[in-house]
């Protein structure tokens, strides 16, 4: 074969192969990623190894992503630590009440960090907590939790930085509970999951 054909084949083959590797390469940078790492969510655990063998989602503690607009919309019941997600099941497991939990304070104010692996134009970060009288031994629902958000933070298309804090005063509760941190994405109908099971002293 000719110097000229080899190369002709050559650029057919890598024409051919670019519809294959374009979506790949654009599909990921597109995401957003994100979890709260302090009070330590349930994946943050998973990955540091503190909550023992997770599954999947001890690899990818910021992957946990479904339906927004909770809790209108998202994740059915039960399903709501996973974001629905099959693979990050364990997140939804109780364990009968024995996650670790993070020692906090009723009616003071508590700093929740965000680690954000891919950022994207967020509307905004909710939080939900247990109702008094919670069972911890049962999944998360919408039962199990107050109706509304003890806090929101409005971000309005802005896009968040690597690192996200928010100082949120912590309803008045005592014993254990689960907050849901919930952040919302702007440019897609989709938001980031993160339960977080906390101790008032």
């Amino acid at each position: 074969m000719s110097k000229q054909r080899t190369r002709r084949a050559l650029g057919v083959g890598v024409l051919a192969l670019a519809p294959v590797v374009a979506p790949v390469l654009t599909a990921g940078a597109a995401q957003a990623h994100g979890y709260t790492q302090s009070p330590p969510s349930r994946q943050a655990l998973c990955a540091s190894g503190k909550a023992g063998d997770c599954g999947p989602v001890q690899y990818e503690p910021q992957s946990v992503e479904g339906p927004g607009d909770f809790p209108q919309a998202g994740p059915p019941d039960g399903k709501v630590c996973s974001a629905g997600n099959v693979p990050f099941g364990q997140l939804d497991d109780p364990r009968g009440g024995t996650w670790p939990a993070t020692p906090v304070t009723g009616g003071q104010p508590v700093q929740v960090r965000w680690t954000n692996t891919a950022a994207h134009p967020t509307s905004d970060y909710r939080y939900f907590i247990t109702k008094d009288g919670w069972d911890p031994t049962k999944p998360i629902t919408r039962a199990q939790l107050e109706p509304a958000p003890f806090a929101t933070h409005q971000y309005g298309g802005r896009t968040p930085g690597t690192t996200e804090d928010h100082t949120i005063t912590l309803p008045g509760k005592k014993g254990r509970h689960v907050i849901v941190g919930a952040w919302n994405i702007a440019d897609t109908s989709n938001a980031f999951y993160s339960c977080s099971d906390v101790d008032f002293r």
